[in-house]
């Protein structure tokens, strides 16, 4: 067994992006983090039923951008993708609810 290197091990670590969206507003990051900080707001994300999704080139791309910040011009298309996947599944859950 081979370790891995320090490059590797931080190639590895998870990064999270949390993304906020008011109707008729650009979508904004409200949260960002790698490692341990990742962890938590997965954490969080999961605890209050917020609907969570892997996609390591957004998040990457989503990472960069400081908080509170709109998204850039080129993440748009993959957010609203998103967004829409969202809403439509809250509005499938009935009013008021979030679905898990």
């Amino acid at each position: 067994m081979t370790e891995d290197s320090e490059p590797e091990r931080r190639q590895r670590r998870p990064i999270a992006v949390a993304v906020k969206h008011e109707w008729g507003e650009v979508p904004t990051v409200v949260a960002s983090g790698k490692g341990a900080l990742a962890e938590k707001i997965l954490e969080i994300a999961f605890a209050t039923g917020i609907k969570v999704r892997e996609d390591a080139d957004l998040a990457q791309l989503l990472q960069a951008v400081e908080l509170d910040a709109p998204i850039p011009l080129e993440a748009f298309e993959a957010v609203a993708e998103i967004l829409n996947y969202l809403y439509a599944a809250n509005a499938a859950a009935g009013p008021g609810r979030r679905q898990p």
